[in-house]
Order: C-alpha cells, then structure tokens, then sequence
C-alpha cells in the first residue's frame, strides 16, 4: 500500500500539472483568436487610422482580460494593405501575441518561465459604406 501510494503521487502530479499547462495553453489559443477577430471587427469600423489602432488595441486586451489574460503578457499588431488603412477596399490585419506563463510558479516575474508563445491574426476588409 505504502509503495501504491508513493508512485501514484510521484507519478500523478507531473501528469496533473502537465494537463493544468495543457489547459493554460489552449485557453490562452482561444483567446488570442478571439481578440484578433474583434480587434480587426473593431478597427475598420473606426474614422480613422489612430482611433483603430487604439480601439483594435483596447478591444483586443479586453477579450484577453475575459480569459483571465492580464495586458502585460499580450502585444497587439496592425497592418494594412495598401497603406492607406481607412481607404474602401483596404485589408486591414491585426496579430494579437500572448505570452502564457506557467502555472503555479512563485515569482513569476523575476523567473519569467513562460509555457508558450500565442499568435493570431485576423483580417478585415475596410467597407465602401461606413
């Protein structure tokens, strides 16, 4: 029994803590899909190019912040092609990057141990009409 009961922790606990990290990761993957969908739904429906990018931004951090992702891990992008980024018919991309660090780490800032680097990107088309 003794012997059952020393292997079941040794080996429960790294495989528990791998499916929390797991779990951390895919949450953090839905996350940064969904802040770069509504970051660029955000950003074509402003006037202008300085109001998108903080709107896009500002959207962006606030979808993170529904999955429990603080600002500080999350850095957004915005592209636009042509240059133009309000001009009708402009693709306007954003990227959403989010660090996810590891679970359970005490002094996580100083160590920065992080379990993954997230990115994604959406892309908008700029209407004719707005």
């Amino acid at each position: 029994m003794v012997e059952f009961t020393f292997l079941a922790v040794l080996l429960m606990v790294p495989l528990v803590y791998f499916i929390i990290t797991m779990g951390q990761i895919q949450g953090g993957s839905f996350a940064v899909v969904g802040a770069a969908d509504q970051a660029a739904k955000v950003y074509v429906a402003q006037a202008d190019a300085q109001s998108g990018r903080a709107a896009a931004e500002q959207a962006a951090l606030l979808a993170l912040a529904d999955y429990g992702h603080p600002p500080q891990n999350a850095r957004v992008d915005a592209s636009c092609d042509p240059a133009d980024c309000m001009a009708s018919g402009s693709a306007v991309t954003v990227t959403v990057h989010l660090t996810v660090p590891l679970p359970f780490v005490p002094f996580s800032e100083a160590f920065r141990l992080n379990a993954s680097e997230l990115s994604a990107s959406a892309t908008q088309i700029v209407g004719r009409f707005r």
